[in-house]
């Protein structure tokens, strides 16, 4: 009789083992896709911060590009005093100029894809408030009150002073892969 007994138990047993595995293996196999879901997540963020800095870092070119421009204009001065739009230049500030409103078809383009698919744009803005030269009398610019005693970093009254001139802002634009726009800007003398 004994026997019997523990014939049926194990009989009782067999098939609720293979329903608690089954379980088990259910649960592992969703907490399994859920991590890698969660892992797959983490590393599309990290490439989209990834081409976030890249564009933000080609922006620089844009600025330099600019800078340059303007920098080599210095010798014919009257070519800052007019609007040029072929170089991305307007000799006044533009007191609604908003980069993110602005018409980039205006600008002047660096590159349409720099190899790694930014699309680098700059604008160039003389802060004055008309055209024309920035010493007429009803000409309103942004011009630093004296350059006397910015030095040349070789110690303390080694300064220069130069021609008074306007500021100039420089925004630049890159359009990158996956939708990102990125915008800089800086101010120069």
């Amino acid at each position: 009789m004994r026997k019997t007994v523990v014939q049926r138990r194990k009989r009782a047993q067999h098939g609720v083992v293979l329903i608690i595995a089954l379980v088990v293996l259910v649960i592992m196999t969703v907490t399994g896709l859920l991590m890698f879901r969660s892992t797959s997540t983490g590393v599309e963020i990290a490439g989209n911060v990834g081409f976030k800095q890249n564009a933000t870092s080609m922006a620089d070119l844009g600025t330099e590009t600019g800078f340059k421009w303007v920098y080599d204009q210095r010798t014919n001065p009257n070519v800052l005093n007019a609007d040029v739009p072929s170089a991305g230049y307007f000799a006044t500030w533009n007191d609604t100029f908003d980069p993110m409103t602005f018409d980039w078809s205006t600008a002047k383009e660096v590159t349409t894809n720099d190899g790694t698919g930014n699309r680098v744009r700059y604008v160039i803005h003389r802060l004055c408030a008309t055209p024309g030269p920035p010493t007429d009398a009803s000409q309103k610019c942004v011009i630093p009150q004296s350059t006397a005693g910015l030095g040349t970093g070789g110690g303390v009254g080694g300064g220069f002073s130069r021609p008074k001139s306007p500021y100039y802002r420089i925004t630049a634009r890159v359009d990158g892969v996956r939708g990102t726009v990125s915008y800089t800007q800086i101010i120069m003398l």
